[in-house]
């Protein structure tokens, strides 16, 4: 018997012990594909989408267990995923800053903590990563703020395994940046879409939040955001049909989630809901179908899960739980961190359960929409301040995106106020549950190490924007992104 054949005899007896699932004694270890979709929210049918129809993530949540509350721990690409490969808090492994570590100053995992790939390689998986479609066999996309051994992946997908050799594939798809920024990538987006789908959304079909101004850019934004979901369920339907057609879907533990809520002005980078609350999706094997989990669950959750599921051990250090083991305990709550997202410096954290959010903005003297290149490049952040200077906002609007400094701290009754639109830091009749969630989350910050207690070092910052400018000449006028560094630097000599 082969070292290949043992691991799999062992991880077949585990995956019965570490889930209770039912299967024979030889049994082979499930496959894990995951499927990590770039900036969009839940917006599906299966989460309680009217606007569109999407069939195939529909038919995961319909064969599978949807979990209703999935959170991130961050709601910025990197730091979300940085977290979601290791298991543990982003805080926690220093990797929280946006696109950090991407200069000559380097972040490296604490002892004992390694991507999760690693593991699956050393356990007999074939590990992959990469995109479907055009995109398809390409080494997809990792966006890790931390040093790794790139040969902890096999390759772009798990065509190139060994016979009967089970794979550990993340399947990363565009979501919600197809859309683009401007209208003229919406225009072609939109195109693309009616050309491969037959159809586009019509603004008539759009519900904007109500912190967001009913006007034609942003409309026309969240359509092509719509048709964005559309196509990314599509995409989900490609690979579902693939696994069909090689035999496999049967063997195949299916995971379905996004790194974080739709690119938007109170979505990606922030800690509502909309930038923090994913769909997460399980289907496959043992896998409970028609289930739906209403219990808190944080995205690094997948990690150990996945882990468990293959019988493979989860290390001490991972603050990730399988959430389908048979004496998992309902989270009282689930924690998120906003920190540096290029260029633009912030410190905020939240802890919410199932009945209240707070937010605790540690810098609450700048405002809400600081400046930011990669946002204030977008078409709806330049449309809303032009709203703004106009005065044509209303008072909610203004409020919550344009007041020039923020309140330290945030409590949202999320059964009363969904959208969060009414602070009730203030309110004396709230008063113990502000105090209970403060000192909540305070214990939180102190249990997982939370490095972004102390501002981020100057050289790794410095290290960091050099990367952001390397492509300026010094005969250049200034950029955008060098005036706003500017201005992160003078506030932080102001104590602001």
């Amino acid at each position: 018997m082969t070292n290949r054949t043992l691991t799999k005899c062992f991880a077949a007896v585990a995956v019965v012990l570490a889930t209770g699932l039912s299967c024979t004694a030889q049994a082979a270890p499930p496959n894990i594909l995951w499927i990590i979709v770039d900036d969009m929210s839940a917006n599906f049918g299966c989460y309680g989408e009217k606007a569109i129809a999407t069939p195939h993530v529909d038919r995961l949540a319909r064969e599978g267990t949807r979990f209703a509350k999935a959170f991130v721990t961050a709601p910025v690409c990197s730091p979300c995923r940085s977290a979601l490969i290791t298991g543990c808090y982003q805080t926690t492994i220093g990797a929280h800053h946006h696109r950090s570590g991407r200069g000559t100053e380097k972040i490296h995992l604490p002892s004992g903590i390694e991507p999760i790939p690693a593991l699956f390689q050393r356990a007999g998986y074939y590990t992959c990563i990469g995109g479907f479609g055009a995109d398809r066999g390409r080494v997809g996309k990792t966006d890790y703020n931390f040093e790794y051994d790139p040969d902890i992946y096999d390759a772009g997908d798990w065509s190139g395994r060994q016979p009967g050799q089970p794979f550990f594939m993340q399947v990363q798809l565009h979501g919600g940046k197809y859309r683009g920024a401007q209208p003229k990538q919406y225009d072609a987006w939109a195109k693309r879409v009616f050309k491969e789908l037959g159809s586009n959304v019509a603004a008539s079909a759009v519900a904007l939040p109500p912190y967001y101004p009913a006007d034609p850019v942003l409309v026309e934004d969240w359509a092509r955001y719509l048709d964005s979901v559309r196509y990314t369920d599509h995409e989900v339907g490609q690979v579902l049909a693939r696994l069909k057609d090689e035999g496999i879907l049967d063997e195949t533990i299916v995971c379905f989630m996004t790194d974080h809520g739709i690119s938007h002005a109170r979505g990606k980078q922030f800690l509502y809901d909309e930038g923090i609350h994913v769909p997460l999706v399980i289907r496959g094997p043992g896998i409970e179908q028609g289930k739906v989990r209403g219990d808190l669950v944080e995205h690094i959750d997948l990690a150990a899960t996945s882990l468990a599921l293959a019988g493979i051990e989860i290390p001490p250090a991972m603050r990730g739980r399988n959430l389908l083991a048979a004496d998992d305990q309902p989270r009282e709550a689930v924690f998120a961190a906003r920190d540096r997202c290029d260029e633009t410096v912030e410190h905020i954290r939240s802890v919410r359960t199932e009945k209240y959010k707070y937010i605790r903005n540690y810098l609450n003297q700048r405002p809400h929409l600081q400046p930011n290149a990669y946002k204030d490049g977008k078409a709806i952040v330049q449309r809303l301040s032009e709203l703004h200077a106009a005065g044509e906002l209303n008072e909610l609007q203004e409020r919550l995106l344009f007041a020039p400094t923020r309140p330290a701290e945030e409590l949202y009754d999320l059964e009363t106020d969904p959208h969060e639109l009414a602070n009730l830091a203030d309110d004396p009749q709230r008063r113990a549950e502000l105090e209970k969630l403060r000192a909540m989350l305070a214990a939180w910050e102190s249990a997982t190490g939370d490095l972004g207690r102390q501002p981020e070092p100057a050289a790794m910052y410095d290290s960091d924007m050099a990367v952001y400018l390397s492509g300026r000449s010094r005969r250049d006028p200034p950029s955008e992104t060098e005036r706003n560094i500017e201005l992160m630097k003078r506030w932080a000599s102001e104590g602001k």
